[in-house]
């Protein structure tokens, strides 16, 4: 983890709600799809995690959703305004364990860390299959930045008016695949769980204080005893989640 200052190159609103963010500044301390970073805001006390949606070694992709004041004020933000960052956060998933045709299951703002994921996956020679899972069509986003990258993809909407109707798991019938990342809310990582046939990863969305492993506010159980979504997760691996 390093403390680092960037700047906000450009913002843009891509979907209801929804803003991407790109910002330079020194990503050294990401090494791995699925981390995360963890954002000062002037006037807010804790930070905000966001998970990274991509980087390379002098800026950073952000996607996040106005759920609340702090990300509110951050989509206000104008081109050029710094920003005190915590950089290198989490576990992120492991590529070596895909096998050749992983499938990357996200939902609404689940969707982001999987991109770099899939970039990874394809400079590896495997062959990903990604399924988008949103509640309107207002709210999708990314569907052909995937498509672009070179992966098959589906989108389902619990609406219907956009792609498959219903729930990401709906998409997973009748796919062939070698293992499985995932990253959404809890209900839905709980759905991929039944419903997966092989092994996999699946990212957590929790709140957190400190956002490094100070404060346990973040702790859970698994089947290896207790665990810090922000430390040692957020991404878990199937076979250790308790439910």
């Amino acid at each position: 983890m390093k403390q680092e200052i960037f700047k906000i190159q450009s913002q843009e609103k891509i979907a209801n709600g929804v803003y991407l963010m790109k910002l330079e500044g020194n990503t050294d301390a990401i090494t791995a799809s699925g981390q995360f970073v963890n954002i000062k805001l002037n006037g807010f006390f804790l930070r905000r995690p966001i998970s990274v949606c991509d980087y390379d070694k002098n800026s950073l992709t952000l996607i996040y959703k106005t759920v609340g004041e702090g990300t509110k004020e951050m989509s206000k933000y104008e081109n050029g305004t710094e920003l005190d960052i915590l950089v290198g956060l989490g576990n992120g998933y492991d590529t070596s364990r895909s096998g050749d045709k992983p499938l990357l299951i996200g939902g609404g703002v689940g969707v982001p860390p999987l991109y770099n994921l899939c970039k990874k996956l394809i400079g590896e020679g495997k062959t990903p299959t990604v399924i988008l899972g949103f509640n309107k069509k207002e709210d999708v986003f990314f569907e052909e930045e995937f498509k672009k990258l070179g992966a098959k993809v589906y989108v389902t909407t619990a609406s219907g008016e956009y792609g498959i109707k219903g729930f990401v798991t709906d998409a997973m019938n009748d796919l062939s695949y070698t293992y499985f990342y995932s990253c959404g809310p809890e209900p839905m990582l709980k759905a991929i769980y039944d419903k997966s046939t092989t092994e996999g990863e699946l990212s957590f969305e929790e709140r957190m204080g400190c956002g490094f492993g100070a404060c346990m506010g973040c702790s859970c159980k698994t089947k290896y005893g207790n665990k810090r979504i922000c430390k040692d997760g957020p991404v878990l691996r199937k076979e250790e989640v308790i439910w």
